[in-house]
């Protein structure tokens, strides 16, 4: 039962992203407004995918409104269309990613920004392109851990992420994000955390299996500013950290 269902959802998931994928290319020659485009396509595949993989999402607290910058714990690459589903708004992630084929492409045109961390000089140009997207209006989430967890503990945050908030005085709003799966299934930090080597492909159709589970989003009530961005990065863990549910 589980095979099948993980075969089914995936092939849903493969027509829904290339048929909106291919609207994206279609319509965005003769749409003047090219962000309100990008995040309505956006938002439709976020919602298309939770409904293809059983994914419930309950909110605590109140989400931001464009445009903000926004901290998150992170656990896998489900992260991106829950809470893109909630909050409009684009993500800071590895620049690798953006070298994938075909989806690597589809992730940069929906606007996402790509950071080397290996590079130093990589960190402030991201945080130029930030500035940028929040002048026109967006959201911008990041995930200052810089790698997924099995959701056992939130980890430090890097506070070079956070260095261009720091230095223009950004109030950076935060959330912590868990998820639970029914009785009678593998918990989330097996089934729906990527925190291993387990290839891609693998743990979509591993997660796919999974009847249904949900996805608990908690926002903080107010954003936080720092001019330290050692100070504002541990704040922001503090923060989150109280909040986060521990997946054991």
């Amino acid at each position: 039962m589980k095979t099948v269902r993980s075969t089914v959802r995936f092939t849903l998931l493969f027509l829904l992203s290339f048929g909106i994928y291919g609207l994206w290319l279609l319509l965005s020659f003769v749409i003047p407004n090219k962000v309100y485009w990008r995040q309505l396509i956006f938002e439709l595949w976020s919602r298309g995918f939770l409904r293809i993989a059983g994914i419930e999402v309950e909110v605590i607290g109140s989400p931001p409104q464009p445009p903000f910058f926004l901290v998150s714990n992170h656990l896998g690459y489900i992260d991106i269309p829950v809470i893109r589903s909630v909050v409009p708004g684009v993500f800071v992630a590895k620049h690798d990613i953006g070298d994938w084929p075909l989806v690597g492409r589809m992730i940069t045109n929906m606007g996402t920004i790509f950071v080397n961390r290996d590079r130093r000089k990589s960190i402030p140009i991201a945080g130029e392109k930030v500035i940028d997207r929040l002048s026109q209006g967006e959201g911008v989430i990041v995930f200052p851990e810089g790698t997924s967890t099995k959701g056992e503990s939130v980890l430090p945050f890097n506070s070079s992420f956070l260095e261009f908030a720091a230095r223009s005085d950004v109030p950076v709003s935060f959330l912590s994000i868990s998820y639970r799966t029914p009785p009678g299934e593998p918990p989330p930090s097996e089934s729906v955390c990527w925190w291993d080597d387990t290839p891609f492909i693998k743990h979509l159709l591993g997660m796919f299996g999974v009847s249904r589970f949900t996805a608990i989003l908690n926002f903080g009530d107010q954003p936080i500013t720092d001019p330290d961005r050692k100070q504002l990065a541990a704040r922001l863990h503090s923060n989150v950290s109280g909040s986060f549910i521990p997946m054991l």
